[in-house]
């Protein structure tokens, strides 16, 4: 039997960092969503930092396997992949653990804290040969892919130009205990780099990348308050971040993300073609996370009409909230199995940092930024 036919007949087992059992995205997005697909996965292993809630979540979620430490669980022979779901600053350590064991990797986005760490792991996952994935799901979003296909097959005609208008949801007058690191802009996890990277990697995989790139970032609220204690913080993190660009293709670009939630408008992203016109649109600025509607006009037609997603963008059974992680895992397993190049791997994150990069560095110094 060769290899590739042995790793088809076996489910690739998986083994989560940071499945904490009280909260947090591996509960919500990626162990709903591995168990979704449960032909192709099983989840063997988990760890938290502490015996308690390791205990507590591997009797919650049936995982057979409860480590207090990541070591243990990169170095598990029961484990194929090493899913990490834990805050920004601790990417580096875990993924850098994972491909030292010779594990895949599945990695939240963002990849690192900035451009260097992203490097850094990239560089790792090439010399070990490694495959190493970045959670940049929206690309795999169902409305996503076939947006992507309709403009291939011309559609729109030429793309002229693309407008995104989205708001980060934090980022706002208000945040949740164990979300305020979000606020502070050292650790990575900001609205430039979560809300504005998920959407626009979306947009560049439909599109293609940014050619060239101004920018501005300021900090409205100079504030927030911690939910629960009403105690206040200082924001460093910018809540308003507007780009402006043109595409490889010479399309312009035009993008404006606001913190917290809006009364009208939290996610729009349109595209006018020469033939067509394409609009997606949320309730939620995430791309990764709200469901986007497809509106399409071309032609004669004087409006936009709702462009219903077929079933053949569907690769996962529908979940809300976890429904474009599922859909990243069932690509996922065809690149694990097949070698393919369906998800977006180390090296499109540091392509999606680099972009994040230029928007900071055109901000900072008011000048033009050349990618590419």
């Amino acid at each position: 039997m060769t290899t590739t036919s042995k790793k088809r007949d076996k489910r690739i087992r998986v083994g989560i960092i940071g499945a904490n059992p009280d909260r947090g995205w591996a509960a919500e997005a990626h162990i709903p969503a591995l168990k979704s697909l449960s032909d192709d996965f099983e989840i063997t292993a988990l760890s938290t930092s502490q015996r308690e809630s390791a205990d507590a979540a591997s009797k919650l979620f049936g995982v057979p396997l409860a480590f207090d430490n990541h070591q243990d669980l990169v170095n598990s022979a029961d484990v194929d992949v090493v899913a990490i779901t834990v805050k920004v600053p601790y990417h580096l350590e875990l993924a850098t653990a994972a491909l030292d064991a010779g594990k895949a990797v599945y990695c939240e986005w963002p990849l690192g804290n900035g451009l260097k760490e992203a490097e850094t792991l990239a560089a790792l996952a090439k010399k070990k040969g490694a495959l190493a994935v970045a959670g940049l799901q929206a690309r795999s979003a169902p409305s996503v892919a076939y947006v992507r296909d309709l403009i291939r097959q011309g559609y729109v005609g030429e793309v002229l130009s693309t407008t995104l208008i989205g708001s980060g949801m934090g980022w706002g007058p208000t945040v949740e205990p164990y979300n305020a690191y979000l606020n502070d802009k050292k650790n990575g996890a900001t609205m430039l780099s979560i809300a504005l990277g998920h959407a626009t990697d979306a947009l560049c995989h439909c599109l293609g990348e940014v050619q060239q790139l101004s920018a501005t970032m300021t900090v409205r609220r100079k504030s927030f308050t911690i939910a629960q204690t009403g105690e206040s913080k200082p924001m460093t993190a910018e809540d308003q971040v507007l780009v402006s660009g043109l595409l490889e293709g010479g399309a312009a670009l035009s993008i404006h993300y606001r913190g917290g939630v809006s009364r009208g408008t939290n996610l729009l992203w349109e595209i006018n073609g020469t033939e067509g016109d394409l609009q997606l649109t949320a309730t939620g600025g995430q791309a990764q996370i709200f469901e986007m509607t497809v509106h399409g006009g071309k032609g004669a037609e004087s409006s936009l009409e709702v462009l219903p997603v077929p079933k053949k963008y569907l690769w996962s059974p529908p979940q809300g909230p976890s429904t474009n992680v599922a859909q990243a895992y069932a690509r996922f397993a065809g690149d694990y199995r097949e070698g393919t190049h369906l998800c977006p791997t180390f090296d499109d994150a540091v392509t999606r940092h680099r972009m994040l990069n230029a928007i900071e560095m055109a901000a900072a110094t008011g000048q033009r930024q050349t990618l590419g």
